[in-house]
């Protein structure tokens, strides 16, 4: 494993986020129960994924949900504000979230092929860029890195509850910039919007909303990345103006219509997927690109997402 300078990640996140985070990781990252905003981990029932698996097999149903799992979909969701700067009017915004990028070895091709020709402005990763939540991190990272270097354009990323504090370092030197509960302006010509990103709300709980938002005034125009979508009454009574999450696959099994079975968040129905509003804020929860605990997907069709942001009068 990499060396890591946890001097340096001190410095940036604080003693209290960086012990809190690294107490988590090594006590209590395999429990099944316990910790974070759900009681119940299923990710980490590996016994219960191979019977799953094997039902599936018996029923014949496994191979069509594994191919489902490589049929990505390019969504389209527009953001409508009067508050949006002038010159930020159709900026466009390349939303990757929940990749597992190591838990199918066909999806990095894929992902590639269908990112090759897309015309953005940044690119925003929404977390869990790891199968699992205890094993190696290096080789996800390699591939994250890989994948990125196909990308013509500033790329920004948020840790979701799959990841660990290690492979920031790693990631920034392939040149994906982390928002530690941290906030960095975009610029165009005179014109500035802030885009703030807090650590996993779901697990860790390691997010610090105040922090992200330190330095941005109450005008600033305002995007929030953050793993799932637990904190959204916070932030919209904070004013952010937009959030974007994932973490929910959609429910990644879903009934016929798009039903979620299980959502694996504490979050409103409306909110496990696609575009919704809370108070004055937008939002968008993606249905992410990979896959947990079982590497198929029924009546959910994984995604990225290109948000265009339109200034309305």
């Amino acid at each position: 494993m990499a060396e890591v300078d946890y001097a340096q990640l001190e410095e940036r996140m604080g003693h209290p986020h960086l012990a809190k985070r690294l107490k988590i990781q090594s006590t209590h990252i395999a429990q099944l129960f316990g910790a974070g905003k759900t009681w119940f981990h299923i990710e980490n029932i590996r016994t219960l994924h191979r019977i799953i698996r094997r039902i599936l097999r018996i029923t014949g149903l496994y191979r069509i949900g594994h191919c489902n799992t490589l049929d990505l979909r390019v969504e389209h969701n527009e953001v409508f504000s009067a508050e949006l700067p002038q010159a930020f009017d159709g900026y466009r915004i390349l939303h990757i979230s929940d990749t597992h990028i190591n838990g199918n070895p066909d999806l990095l091709a894929v992902l590639k092929e269908k990112t090759r020709n897309l015309e953005c402005d940044i690119c925003l990763f929404t977390g869990d860029f790891r199968e699992g939540t205890f094993e190696d991190y290096e080789i996800p990272v390699r591939q994250t890195i890989e994948l990125c270097q196909s990308l013509n354009m500033p790329i920004y990323a948020v840790l979701g509850n799959h990841d660990i504090i290690e492979m920031v370092p790693l990631l920034e030197a392939g040149g994906i910039r982390l928002l530690l509960n941290e906030q960095v302006l975009l610029t165009r010509g005179t014109e500035c919007i802030a885009l703030m990103g807090v650590d996993d709300p779901h697990y860790y709980e390691t997010d610090n909303l105040e922090k992200a938002m330190t330095g941005v005034s109450d005008d600033t125009f305002s995007i929030l990345l953050a793993h799932s979508p637990e904190i959204t009454r916070q932030a919209a009574y904070a004013g952010v103006d937009v959030y974007l999450c994932g973490h929910t696959h959609g429910g990644q099994i879903c009934l016929p219509g798009g039903q979620p079975l299980i959502a694996n968040s504490r979050c409103p129905h409306n909110q496990c997927k696609g575009a919704w509003k809370y108070d004055t804020m937008q939002g968008y929860t993606s249905r992410g690109v990979g896959t947990s605990s079982v590497d198929v997907r029924f009546n959910c069709p994984p995604e990225i997402t290109i948000h265009t942001l339109r200034r309305v009068a």
